[in-house]
């Protein structure tokens, strides 16, 4: 009967450490502090392993410069018309990543600029301190700029 307890204590303990282990998955405050982004499994297999949403804003403003509700913000920049009056909340962010052998490393993935409104290349990884990487680029990961998130919520 002991064994079985004993067993049944380091399964529990084993499934907390994994879960308490260091991921990309959770929510994120961007570089610039505009806006958190929820990265998760995306629901789409053929979208990649991960996908980021946009689940909070701080501050959005309008095309007209002033503030508004977050509810009500929408994607006025991007370069594709039809998309201008979709509501930033929910929308994509990241997506088409591949994975790297680096379990908190992904690769060859796409981000969505909403601030000027351009998709990039992208790889992410999470940084031993905890913190996320991105690297946008065009062509080649030499010629990008590279952001650092912070984690706001598992």
């Amino acid at each position: 009967m002991k064994r079985v307890a004993l067993a049944a204590v380091l399964c529990t303990a084993a499934v907390n450490a994994s879960a308490q282990a260091p991921s990309v998955m959770g929510t994120w405050l961007t570089a610039s502090g505009v806006a958190k982004v929820r990265i998760a499994p995306c629901t789409d297999a053929a979208s990649g392993p991960i996908c980021g949403y946009i689940v909070g804003l701080i501050d959005p403003k309008g095309p007209d410069g002033k503030v508004v509700a977050p509810d009500m913000a929408t994607d006025y920049r991007n370069a594709d018309p039809a998309l201008r009056s979709r509501k930033v909340i929910g929308m994509p962010l990241i997506w088409g990543f591949r994975k790297t052998s680096d379990p908190n490393a992904y690769e060859d993935g796409r981000i969505y600029n909403g601030e000027n409104g351009k998709i990039y290349n992208a790889n992410i990884n999470l940084q031993p301190d905890g913190r996320l990487r991105l690297r946008g680029y065009v062509g080649s990961p030499m010629f990008g700029e590279t952001q650092v998130w912070t984690r706001v919520d598992r």
